[in-house]
């Protein structure tokens, strides 16, 4: 390492956030810029730890070589730094901008001090690198006159896409939305990345060949038999977008809308996309609830804070977890404990342990929300429940209610009923150890075959579908009487 006393000497220090009252009146990234004396100084913070747990599947699930880019960077070599990082992984302004950092939670140092602020010097080596210029189309040696389509445009179908198009396959990618990148274009707020972001490496892609095709619903737009006559594999990776709903008393009101309804109106509206009036949702003087307490809650929390929100409650069906890691979770593993978000620090209250009974309103429009405490207890067979506590109903005013509960897993109705694809007891689809599904040809790669995940288990998933792909088609062009 460029200063082996680095970890003694030098405090952690990450992004700060701009001020809550200036970036709540904006739609802009809330983190302020930071200098490279500050990213050389955390790099040197990096120890000779012998086992770099921040690598492994513990920590980064695409396997960055953190310690060796840590070190680089330390040194001023920034264009090293960045061809070692996306060596490994093909997004790094993305998992650096959105990846809740397990490689951080798994850093040695983090046994007896604050981590190294691995995320922060990651995004910022890629920034550096499109800044002067160092981010360049990459165009592969050869053609292999073979066809590939990608259903879906999030990071695990770019990250496939870009990979096996290197390669020198043709890749066509369709995208079932009118712009690309699924859940980073309409899922995330701007204000976590903002869509020039994506924009940029989009025209890096272009300029390698990927075709892109919007407005392309597979499976509606376009026959799915249509794909296994015109292309030589399939990827799907259209992600785990069923979302979970709350079948109560009073669900059909006017107010109750899905998470992703909601984050997604408003990046099209910060698109300069207009809104039906009769279909908007704002929480502009309104008494908001939201229920669940997981990174689309807090996404929701954020933007209702940015529209002018009069109040925020948000409901957790869980327990409040601790203060500091749980035994239960001992290091190197992803630990349970309470964690701040950005949105939490900018207002509004958080209930735990609160199951919502039904709602009720006034002229069809939602008014008022009956909820009741719950705990945690196993039952008769020792399989743990949500047990209701007796006396502890309460009811609150509520104009908007957001349901941003998760995703239960694939969409199944459509593309993957009319391919037959074998799903496994979750209800993802199922692959072998090449990454393909029950039907010859048709790979799957990110949360439409792990169930909602990381960001960063996406371009790994992406990778891995690319390098099965590749193997897959050069059996088939090794075993064709007629090879291309």
């Amino acid at each position: 390492m460029g200063d082996i006393k680095g970890f003694l000497k030098f405090r952690r220090e990450g992004p700060k956030r701009r001020p809550v009252e200036e970036r709540t009146r904006d739609w802009r990234e809330f983190y302020q810029p930071v200098t490279d004396q500050l990213l050389q100084t955390q790099a040197a913070r990096c120890m000779d730890c012998g086992v770099p747990f921040c690598q492994g599947t513990t920590g980064c699930p695409v396997q960055n070589m953190i310690p060796d880019w840590n070190d680089l960077v330390f040194r001023g070599r920034w264009d090293d730094a960045l061809r070692m990082l996306h060596s490994t992984n093909n997004f790094p302004e993305f998992t650096g901008r959105l990846c809740p950092a397990p490689c951080e939670t798994a850093c040695v140092l983090g046994i007896i001090d604050d981590p190294v602020s691995i995320r922060v010097i990651e995004w910022n080596i890629i920034d550096k690198g499109f800044a002067d210029g160092s981010v360049v189309p990459i165009l592969p040696d050869q053609e292999s006159g073979q066809k590939i389509a990608i259903v879906g445009s999030g990071p695990a179908g770019l990250a496939c896409a870009q990979q096996l198009r290197r390669l020198g396959h043709a890749v066509t990618v369709f995208e079932k939305d009118d712009r690309i990148g699924g859940l980073l274009r309409y899922g995330i707020p701007d204000f976590k990345m903002e869509k020039w972001v994506i924009d940029r490496r989009l025209e890096q892609m272009i300029a390698e060949g990927v075709d892109f095709r919007t407005n392309t619903e597979v499976g509606k737009d376009l026959p799915a038999e249509r794909l296994l006559q015109d292309f030589d594999a399939v990827c799907l990776a259209a992600g785990a977008m069923e979302p979970r709903d709350l079948k109560v008393t009073g669900r059909e009101l006017r107010g109750i809308h899905l998470a992703m309804e909601y984050l997604t109106q408003q990046n099209r509206r910060n698109a300069g996309d207009l809104i039906d009036p009769q279909r908007e949702i704002n929480a502009e003087g309104k008494r908001v609830v939201i229920i669940g307490g997981g990174d689309t809650g807090s996404d929701c929390l954020g933007t209702a804070h940015r529209q002018g929100a009069q109040s925020i409650e948000q409901f957790e069906l869980l327990s409040e977890p601790p203060a500091l890691r749980s035994e239960s979770t001992p290091w190197p593993l992803w630990p349970l404990m309470l964690r701040t978000s950005h949105a939490h620090e900018e207002g509004g209250m958080r209930r735990w342990s609160v199951s919502t009974k039904g709602f009720f309103g006034d002229k069809q429009q939602v008014a008022r929300l009956h909820a009741v405490r719950v705990e945690l207890r196993p039952d008769r067979d020792g399989r743990s429940r949500f047990i209701e506590i007796p006396g502890s109903d309460f009811e609150i005013p509520a104009d908007l209610v957001l349901l941003a509960m998760g995703f239960s897993g694939p969409v199944k109705k459509g593309l993957l009923d009319a391919l037959g694809i074998g799903l496994d007891a979750r209800g993802n689809i199922a692959v072998d150890s090449n990454q393909m599904t029950s039907v010859e040809g048709v790979f799957a790669a990110g949360d439409i075959k792990r169930g909602a995940s990381l960001i960063v288990w996406a371009i790994r998933e992406g990778r891995d579908a690319a390098k099965g792909i590749d193997r897959y088609l050069k059996e088939k062009r090794n075993t064709s009487p007629h090879p291309t």
